[in-house]
């Protein structure tokens, strides 16, 4: 009786999940390690972090995603170091795991620039945890704004800042005004939520760079009609509690959110070969390592460049299709058949900016406003993992759509973190260093 190859994925991604999906019951024995236990879709992140849907909406138990999959085992842990010649991969208990063939897909993280410090003060948007983080202190915002109307009698606007006019700042922004202009319009006594100031700062031209300019002008011009400013070649160049510098000016805030830098995973480095600058590995045509046929590194880790020269965009599609094509790769192995390069077909991008107000790019083919919301609508739904919740996002959307309402405005924490938020908004610097330091911890477990 022969041994089974042993395939050990890192991450349940949409890179690690299509790649464990398409060796569900193969010859082979599948180990995914991830640190949390389940697969978040990504891609509405925003809609938990504006208070649309619920956490668990958008993410499912990968065991129960892969539960039909005989051959595969999820183990609960961290990685932090490979023996490549040895083909182990460590944990972060010392536990070593065996391989004969390793897929390294454990994603990406916001990147600061070097100043990670800013964190602390404006948080980014990959995790659940970032999401209900973010959802707090926009909630908050308001009820603190509220607070101070009715017991202070001081009346101000609030001042909501993102940073970064890619798909997430743009998903964000636009979100955030239909909270103040629609969502939250009838629930506050004291203020006007109708006031509030949300401004997207982009250092390039135009927001969605990555769009055709016809596209990018227009989610510009339905970001301003949803009520956000939009101002183009402006860097942030500092932050600090409570207001954010661009150029030589301070321009104080409520709330700033990061939505704009990428690096990869940091235990991409920990393979021994080549990184770019933000930390994605080098990989061959078909997305293994230098001199190590047998690892392979894919999604928002990996840098490989396309026939035309543009390199493989960081996104989902791209991440399924590496994960499909290195399983493919390890089959063709098993079969003694040559492996093929990986190609990413491109079957378009597109982008939400607010209620019946997207754009999108298929094949070409360019379409804007309510037609481009309801494809993307269609496409995330479809792609959305699980029956039940695409029922039930189906059910919130609708329910969204009619009524202007938010289901889940929920502010997590305790009276502690009421007192922190208000003197965090006052700048009381013994509040805020406490707050740093349990950031920099946070970074530090990480």
């Amino acid at each position: 009786m022969s041994i089974k190859p042993r395939v050990v994925i890192i991450g349940g991604g949409f890179g690690g999940l299509w790649a464990a999906k398409a060796l569900a019951n193969k010859p082979v024995e599948v180990t995914l390690i991830d640190r949390k236990n389940h697969h978040v879709f990504q891609p509405l992140l925003y809609q938990v972090a504006t208070a649309v849907l619920s956490p668990g909406e958008i993410a499912t138990p990968i065991r129960r995603i892969i539960h039909h999959a005989k051959n595969t085992e999820v183990i609960l842990g961290e990685v932090t170091g490979f023996d490549t010649e040895n083909k182990k991969v460590i944990l972060d208990d010392g536990t070593e795991v065996a391989f004969d063939y390793l897929i390294v897909a454990a994603g990406a993280r916001h990147a600061y620039f070097g100043h990670d410090d800013w964190e602390t003060s404006a948080p980014g948007l990959k995790t659940i945890e970032d999401a209900v983080e973010i959802r707090r202190r926009v909630l908050l915002a308001f009820e603190l704004a509220e607070r101070d109307a009715y017991l202070k009698g001081t009346r101000r606007s609030l001042n909501f800042v993102i940073v970064g006019g890619g798909p997430t700042g743009v998903e964000l922004a636009g979100a955030i005004a239909g909270i103040a202009r629609q969502a939250l319009a009838k629930d506050f006594m004291a203020i006007d939520t109708r006031d509030a100031h949300v401004v997207l700062f982009e250092g390039s031209d135009r927001v969605l760079g990555t769009f055709a300019r016809d596209l990018s002008e227009s989610a510009k011009s339905q970001l301003e009609d949803l009520g956000v400013e939009v101002r183009l070649n402006s860097f942030v160049t500092d932050i600090a509690p409570g207001k954010v510098k661009v150029g030589e000016d301070w321009i104080g805030c409520d709330v700033v959110l990061w939505a704009t830098g990428v690096a990869a995973s940091p235990i991409g480095k920990k393979l021994g070969v080549a990184t770019d600058k933000a930390g994605r590995v080098f990989v061959e045509p078909d997305l293994t390592i230098p001199g190590h046929k047998n690892i392979f590194v894919i999604g928002d880790m990996a840098s490989l460049k396309q026939e035309n020269g543009e390199p493989v965009p960081g996104v989902s599609p791209a991440a399924m299709q590496m994960g499909a094509a290195t399983a493919d790769n390890i089959l063709a192995d098993l079969k003694a058949k040559d492996r093929k390069n990986f190609r990413y077909v491109d079957k378009g991008t597109m982008a939400t900016i607010g209620r019946s107000k997207a754009i999108a790019d298929v094949q070409g083919f360019h379409f804007k406003g309510f037609i481009a919301w309801m494809m993307w609508l269609f496409l995330h739904v479809f792609f959305l993992i699980g029956f039940r919740n695409r029922i039930i996002v189906l059910l919130e959307w609708f329910w969204a759509y009619l009524t202007r309402e938010r289901s889940a405005r929920l502010i997590t924490g305790d009276a502690n973190e009421l007192k922190n938020a208000l003197a965090f908004l006052e700048g009381e610097d013994a509040v805020v260093a406490e707050m740093q330091k349990r950031e920099e911890a946070k970074q530090v477990a990480r």
